[in-house]
């Protein structure tokens, strides 16, 4: 048998790192299509999937007034929320995908400046509207699901590999206790500037933000490598 590895996705990082590159939000062909840009990795040319573990929080869908105005805002018939359930209700159905949520819940506050506003205003003063705020919301959960399904496959001998999507540097505890059992870590932060113990804590580290290509399901033919860098032994 060959030996398995797993990808573990950041789904609110992803998503939001997919919004900046292609300017929509993402689907599940667009998911997919990073998948297999993983298998076509040559660091698991002699590895099998074993499965695609996918976390992240469903959308909020209560009813909020908006800061400014106090227009109501269902948010249940937001674009945003459309797109979410979308992709999670694709996603599931996917080959080899695994859905681990979370819970989504707003701040006592429920709006925060956006910091491209605040500098605005700074510089030049003037009356607030509803566009120089975004709704302040917390994910419970997510961080917690990737750290242990991380120990999981490790302890239980489940795969030799991980593929771990995010920019988050909490999981380095998770990088460290996986990588002493023996579990090579592959970090892949989408391109973003992230602190260096996430990276030195990685075993190889996907350093190029990957280009726009065509949706692909796995195991379509492979597209070119992408560039990483191998971190030394610790």
């Amino acid at each position: 048998m060959l030996p398995l590895y797993a990808i573990l996705i950041d789904g609110g990082f992803i998503t939001k790192k997919l919004y900046e590159r292609i300017g929509r939000h993402a689907t599940a062909d667009d998911i997919c299509a990073e998948c297999d840009r993983f298998h076509a990795l040559p660091h698991l040319s002699n590895y099998e999937l074993l499965r695609i573990y996918y976390y992240d929080a469903a959308p909020l869908s209560e009813t909020v007034k908006a800061p400014v105005s106090k227009t109501p805002i269902n948010l249940s018939l937001t674009e945003r929320y459309k797109a979410a359930q979308s992709l999670h209700s694709s996603l599931v159905l996917r080959p080899y995908f695994a859905l681990r949520m979370g819970q989504l819940s707003l701040s006592p506050d429920k709006w925060k400046m956006k910091p491209a506003s605040a500098r605005k205003l700074r510089r030049e003063p003037r009356a607030l509207d509803d566009a120089d705020f975004v709704l302040d919301t917390q994910q419970k959960g997510v961080d917690l699901r990737i750290g242990m399904d991380m120990a999981r496959l490790a302890l239980r001998d489940m795969v030799r590999t991980v593929i771990v999507v995010t920019g988050d540097s909490d999981f380095v505890p998770a990088f460290k206790y996986v990588r002493r059992e023996g579990v090579k870590v592959i970090l892949d932060p989408m391109g973003q500037n992230v602190r260096p113990e996430l990276k030195q804590h990685a075993d190889i580290v996907l350093e190029a933000e990957p280009e726009i290509c065509p949706p692909r399901e796995i195991g379509a033919p492979e597209p070119a490598p992408a560039r990483a860098r191998r971190s030394a032994d610790r």
